[in-house]
């Protein structure tokens, strides 16, 4: 099941073979688009890249198999893919990477180990994306709270944050209004995500109803 069913290098492979490959890093490019799409967003033309990117990867190995010299010069070129395109998140570097090495296994005629690696990640990426999170990236927020020129903003809202949060911290102060208001920009933590709309009450009965804004923090949690 796992053994190649190519023998010998390239000048050997039979079009039936190469139709099996094929075809099989077709199924398994649809299945690891199927994958990457559970439980996320993505746009079509990446969701059409992880189905035809393991048969690319799959003609170029067949067309370099026992050529030491232009398989390293291939690999080089698919590293340069990674640095000539848009930044992508964690989970969808992932994907290409596994791709690849879909494209590669049946590029070498092992479709056993293609079928095998495709089911193993995509069994243990639904188990772990069914798993609760238990993290705090929920509860930390920025607060952007505008105040009048005339208050001192040193500590204004401390006894707040220690009542709401686990730990606060104001990152900068902004002048705005031709310097007749300050903004300034909190990174907090809340204890819980139900007070979240008592705390902004108490700040606005601080500032005197000024505009208050609170956000999830950027944390590009996802990135690589």
């Amino acid at each position: 099941m796992l053994e190649s069913i190519i023998n010998g290098a390239v000048a050997n492979i039979t079009g039936g073979q190469m139709a099996v490959c094929t075809a099989v890093s077709l199924a398994m490019g649809a299945v690891l688009a199927g994958i990457h799409r559970y439980r996320n967003r993505s746009s079509r033309s990446f969701l059409m890249t992880l189905v035809l990117l393991p048969v690319i990867v799959q003609m170029v190995i067949m067309m370099v198999n026992g050529n030491l010299g232009t398989g390293v010069a291939v690999m080089g070129a698919f590293g340069l893919v990674r640095f000539r395109s848009l930044p992508g998140d964690a989970r969808e570097i992932n994907s290409v990477f596994l791709a690849m090495a879909v494209g590669l296994a049946d590029g070498m005629g092992y479709i056993g180990i293609s079928i095998l690696l495709t089911g193993l990640v995509g069994v243990v990426t639904v188990l772990l994306l069914e798993m609760p999170d238990r993290s705090s990236r929920f509860l930390q927020k920025e607060i952007r709270v505008t105040i009048p020129e005339d208050l001192d903003y040193t500590g204004i809202f401390d006894d707040i944050f220690t009542k709401y949060t686990k730990k606060a911290e104001l990152l900068r102060v902004k002048t705005v209004n031709m310097g007749s208001l300050y903004e300034l920009y909190y990174q907090v933590e809340l204890k819980n995500q139900e007070i979240e709309k008592a705390m902004l009450d108490e700040i606005r009965c601080r500032n005197g109803n000024l505009t208050i804004v609170c956000g999830r923090m950027d944390t590009n949690a996802g990135g690589l």
